[in-house]
């Protein structure tokens, strides 16, 4: 009850009728917008987002971005001399790289968003552009993995009756930000190098066991190599000790030359884990090239004693 002696309802809906479901709640209060691309964007997710904004009563705009994209495009071409194209189209990484940005810079600029949806582990690959649409006042996700995030939608299906997430727990993650083709899709794990259960698997072990890329390698031969004792309940993966090195030093390659983007996110509620510099990981975000290391040479020398160790063992049977 306010000091007027209104309640939050009569507030909101002044001289309309007050609200008799949830849903006619929402469509005063929840605005959404899908902000797509006439070539990017596919059917399927366009119309999961207008499900999903149906099913909880939101009010829901539907639009393309396609004039204010292709203005910035054309600005680069005319003061620069470059025509840049997506690689589907023959054009170079960088090239590629920028013309995703100017969709995300440009999501972020239209819709100036008060909540961000930036999963915890994504910032540690970089897979996200500095002040887009992952840019906001809060970030209610940031501190929750994507296993977590698919598990709850899981129980949001049966809980509150809402068919239409079956659709995004099916759905292949991606940006949708280049176009799509007969031969070509963008996905996320495709871009990344990496997969979410491997990115999951890397950030809770940097962050909470506090391991670096030696210790990291040595925990996972044992939990995710070939040779190990498999339970019934181990859904690991099985892979080489050579395999699991290139992984391990792929993502901390990576998270050196990206981590400088953790002093851009959004901040976010502290439930389960968190990149957030300066908030609740006090690590540095500029780093030198890992490749040339201590911890990837050990590594390397690890590698080398084992596998010898193993033709050795193979040769006496």
């Amino acid at each position: 009850v306010t000091k007027y002696g209104s309640t939050t309802l009569e507030r909101l809906f002044g001289d309309s009728a007050l609200p008799r479901t949830a849903q006619e709640l929402c469509h005063r209060v929840l605005h959404t917008v899908y902000m797509g691309m006439s070539k990017q964007s596919s059917r399927e997710t366009r119309q999961r987002a207008k499900d999903l904004s149906e099913a909880i009563g939101s009010y829901h705009i539907d639009l393309d971005i396609d004039s204010v994209y292709h203005a910035q495009k054309n600005l680069v071409k005319s003061s620069l001399g470059l025509d840049a194209k997506f690689k589907v189209e023959g054009g170079s990484e960088a090239e590629n790289l920028m013309l995703q940005n100017i969709q995300a810079r440009t999501r972020m600029v239209v819709r100036q968003p008060p909540w961000s949806k930036t999963s915890s582990f994504v910032p540690l690959r970089g897979y996200m552009t500095k002040y887009d649409c992952s840019s906001a006042d809060i970030n209610p996700i940031g501190s929750i993995d994507k296993a977590a995030l698919r598990g709850f939608i899981a129980w949001a299906q049966v809980e509150f009756d809402m068919p239409c997430l079956e659709g995004f727990l099916t759905a292949t993650p991606t940006a949708e930000l280049e176009p799509v083709t007969e031969d070509y899709t963008q996905s996320d794990e495709a871009d990344m190098g990496i997969t979410y259960a491997e990115l999951t698997a890397f950030g809770r072990l940097r962050k909470e066991r506090k391991m670096g890329p030696l210790s990291m390698w040595q925990h996972l031969v044992h939990v995710w190599g070939k040779d190990r004792n498999k339970g019934p309940d181990d859904e690991n993966p099985s892979l080489e000790p050579a395999e699991i090195a290139e992984k391990v030093k792929f993502f901390f390659a990576q998270y050196a030359i990206t981590r400088h983007k953790a002093t851009t996110l959004t901040p976010a509620s502290n439930n389960d884990y968190s990149p957030d510099d300066n908030r609740f990981d006090l690590r540095p975000f500029l780093y030198p090239s890992f490749w040339q290391s201590w911890s990837f040479k050990r590594i390397d020398r690890e590698l080398a004693r084992m596998e010898k160790a193993r033709e050795k063992t193979q040769s006496t049977l």
